[in-house]
């Protein structure tokens, strides 16, 4: 296939683009630093700068989008989050319009979204059948997810990509908890759902989403056996050699991070209910395994 990725020189990005091309897809990543793609995706990876290099007779097969500011860096200031929502929902929007303009058009966009698309449910189980919650990240998830579903009318198949955390040895979220020393840190009670998976996996559905024809709609990208916030820093400090765990005050980390506390205070029981219906095997379903083969 001929795709054109976005946010390939990211995280999940780099690791997708090293599948694709081991299946011999053309690849172009659009990036806003298109001197840095060849190092980071691959040699024979295309670069585009902006989406004004994308002419209609330059037919793409397929749209993977995975862009997007990362969410947890910086205070979310009033200019804060008109990035996060450019990067997502106006990117998106703009992606649509060159789908739309296209003389032959893809035939399916994935699209990068979000678990924050339910809110805080605490401990209730959530599959794709699931409301949408409220609050910030839900709000700006559901515009995400409904700029992507505007290509449906154009006959373009599109999934929805509800990443849950993604565990990672080449950085994220894994490089931010894992302290020297094997000492972790428990955000507020520790009692908060996590609702993870192991990159390994996530790019392996993603490969089994572009290639389904039959797919569409909403995925949650987490694995079967989401854990307490607790007992993953509890897995995480004893595999990295320790077994001290301290405790952030919930009212700290709100004073520290203000409304941003809410993506360590609060959490989501995600279940990957449609994949597993597919049939996917997951390669890593336990925790504690998936940390094991990382560490």
């Amino acid at each position: 296939m001929r795709i054109l990725l976005t946010g390939g020189t990211g995280l999940i990005g780099r690791s997708l683009c090293r599948a694709l091309l081991a299946q011999s897809h053309q690849l172009t990543v659009l990036s806003r630093h298109p001197e840095t793609v060849t190092s980071r995706c691959g040699a024979t990876v295309a670069a585009m700068a902006s989406l004004d290099e994308w002419q209609p007779e330059h037919a793409f097969d397929a749209v993977i989008n995975l862009a997007g500011e990362p969410i947890a860096d910086a205070a979310w200031s009033d200019k804060r989050k008109q990035a996060l929502w450019d990067s997502r929902v106006t990117l998106t929007r703009q992606l649509v319009q060159k789908i739309a303009a296209a003389h032959v058009q893809p035939g399916v966009l994935l699209s990068g979204s979000a678990i924050g698309y339910y809110g805080n449910r605490q401990a209730l189980a959530l599959d794709e059948a699931a409301d949408g919650g409220s609050g910030y990240s839900a709000e700006l998830c559901a515009a995400w997810e409904h700029a992507a579903l505007e290509a449906s009318a154009l006959g373009v198949r599109v999934c929805l990509l509800r990443t849950g955390l993604v565990l990672s040895d080449g950085g994220g979220l894994l490089a931010k908890m894992r302290l020297p020393f094997g000492i972790g840190v428990r955000f507020g009670r520790g009692e908060q759902w996590m609702s993870w998976i192991h990159i390994d996996d996530h790019v392996q559905i993603m490969l089994r989403l572009l290639d389904d024809a039959q797919a569409h709609g909403a995925y949650n990208l987490t694995a079967p056996e989401p854990v307490s916030q607790a007992e993953f820093v509890r897995i995480l400090s004893e595999l990295s050699g320790g077994r001290v765990v301290f405790t952030a005050p919930a009212g700290v980390l709100r004073l520290a991070l203000g409304e941003r506390a809410s993506l360590l205070l609060e959490g989501q029981r995600v279940l990957p209910g449609r994949i597993k219906a597919s049939g996917y095997a997951f390669r890593y379903s336990q925790v504690m395994d998936a940390l094991r083969a990382l560490l």
